[in-house]
């Protein structure tokens, strides 16, 4: 599946150089990454070998092609790169919304991944959504993530627009929550350093302990829960008021859902 070329090196490209290089998961040398301004996970992967920018001539030995270009952006990129790649290459794409029989047709027929993953691919915690109707593409598409985190595999490429909205968007909303959470605290009289650490240590130890002990997220939600404590008034506020968070998020992946589509358009 070597060399592989990534097109485009951004925030999530970036994130499976590290990760990749934290794992051990290919030697330098067979990465080719193409991207006109390349970040620090870039250069850093060149300087330990990889193949940065390289000549057209060079592509046509890689056997795998990471399109991971912004969607806006991969029809300019396929016609850049297409003619000079290989007949057998395998393209594996992570540009949200974007049809894999669009991609397929841009880059000459070649079978095709489609991928959307998250940017703690970097630390080796990414999670990974896969669909292809080709069993060589989608067994590379898992020889590529599987070092990142956990993959998990979608039985209809139309559900790639709910995994994008569910997982592949959600890690800004828990950003957003922690961001909400520690305002709040303030507010309520913390110092903001304070209201900082406590805000990220407690939610990351939460997370933390929902990975590690397999439980359902309402069986925690209810151990920590005393009838008629502080929680259950902060829930009651959270979960049983009208517009509440459930309601929130529901309006979140629907929004979402409906961009990647327009994204796919």
């Amino acid at each position: 599946m070597t060399p592989i070329l990534m097109l485009g090196a951004g925030r999530m490209g970036g994130a499976m150089l590290d990760g990749w290089r934290a794992a051990q998961a290919f030697h330098p040398a067979e990465l080719m990454i193409r991207d006109p301004h390349p970040g620090p996970s870039a250069t850093d992967a060149a300087a330990a070998g990889a193949i940065l920018n390289p000549p057209d001539g060079e592509l046509a030995r890689a056997k795998t092609v990471v399109l991971a270009v912004k969607p806006q952006l991969w029809r300019e990129a396929a016609a850049e790169t297409q003619g000079w790649l290989a007949a057998d290459a395998v393209i594996v794409s992570i540009a949200a919304g974007v049809k894999a029989a669009d991609i397929a047709k841009e880059f000459g027929g070649r079978p095709v991944a489609r991928v959307m993953p998250t940017t703690a691919a970097a630390i080796g915690q990414g999670t990974a959504s896969l669909f292809s109707d080709d069993p060589a593409a989608l067994a590379r598409a898992h020889a590529l993530f599987e070092p990142l985190g956990a993959v998990v595999d979608l039985a209809d490429e139309g559900q790639m627009h709910a995994a994008t909205a569910v997982s592949g968007s959600a890690p800004a909303y828990l950003y957003a929550f922690i961001e909400a959470l520690e305002g709040a605290g303030a507010a309520a009289g913390l110092a903001p350093a304070d209201a900082r650490r406590l805000a990220r240590s407690t939610l990351t130890g939460a997370a933390a302990l929902l990975a590690s002990t397999g439980e359902d997220p309402a069986e925690l939600r209810r151990q920590v829960t005393s009838p008629g404590g502080t929680t259950e008034a902060a829930l009651n506020v959270l979960l049983a008021a009208q517009g509440g968070l459930p309601d929130l998020l529901r309006e979140a992946v629907g929004a979402a859902v409906r961009r990647s589509k327009e994204l796919g358009a």
